[in-house]
């Protein structure tokens, strides 16, 4: 019992963990949507993260009993952060530095709005699983005190 609550913490921290990874990218985008010039040349490429389950290590027959009985024993982690490939936005503004010929500056692919959308999922995520790293570690000491 004492290890499927410490089983339970684990998986809650490893959600905190990439759901802070999601929230510092997103908060660098943020921080970026209006650059049109990096050190790499070019506006700011939107960034994005992406999770990968993660699997308890235990034996394969339990792993493979349990995966049908209680949907198994996975956490998750942030695998990599990619750059979102869609298209830059084009804006008409002669007088910007980084305009071309025609007068058209390229910005970052970074929507402001779709971002905050974002943080505010992550956000949630994490308070989800910081409630359930709180219930967890109310039942390992409730158990604790049954055991006195």
């Amino acid at each position: 019992m004492a290890n499927d609550l410490l089983s339970s913490m684990h998986i809650s921290a490893a959600g905190m963990s990439a759901q802070r990874t999601r929230m510092d990218v997103i908060s660098e985008n943020i921080a970026n949507a209006e650059s049109t010039h990096t050190s790499k040349g070019g506006p700011y490429r939107r960034r994005q993260v992406v999770f990968q389950a993660v699997s308890q290590k235990q034996p394969f027959s339990a792993a493979f009993s349990s995966a049908f009985q209680s949907g198994g024993r996975q956490s998750v982690k942030a695998a990599s952060i990619v750059q979102d490939k869609s298209p830059f936005r084009e804006v008409y503004d002669p007088s910007h530095p980084d305009a071309n010929a025609k007068g058209m500056v390229k910005l970052p692919n970074v929507n402001p709005v779709e971002e905050m959308v974002d943080m505010n999922d992550a956000s949630r995520s994490f308070e989800a699983n910081v409630t359930t790293m709180e219930a967890s570690k109310r039942m390992f000491l409730k158990s604790l005190e049954l055991l006195r």
